[in-house]
């Protein structure tokens, strides 16, 4: 499983500018890194209120990642 297009799939889907998203992905030994980068006007909408989408967003990325063993954390940068 690709969790860096997992990602991708699922903030594209979110925004108005998807060809604006970007993810770097860091890989570790235990944990990969995922770096998403949105537009200004994008950002609340990756977040959510209270930050609810974006603990949606995590909760999906470490459910698909716990049969692998190892830890991925989602960063939203701005």
């Amino acid at each position: 499983m690709n969790y860096k297009e997992l990602v991708e799939y699922m903030v594209k889907s979110l925004v108005d500018h998807p060809d604006q998203v970007e993810i770097q992905e860091v890989e570790g030994e235990k944990s990969t890194i995922l770096e998403l980068r949105v537009t200004k006007e994008d950002i609340g909408k990756v977040i959510g209120k209270h930050g609810r989408i974006a603990r949606a967003i995590r909760t999906i990325i470490n459910a698909s990642a716990t049969k692998s063993g190892k830890r991925v954390v989602l960063e939203i940068l701005d």
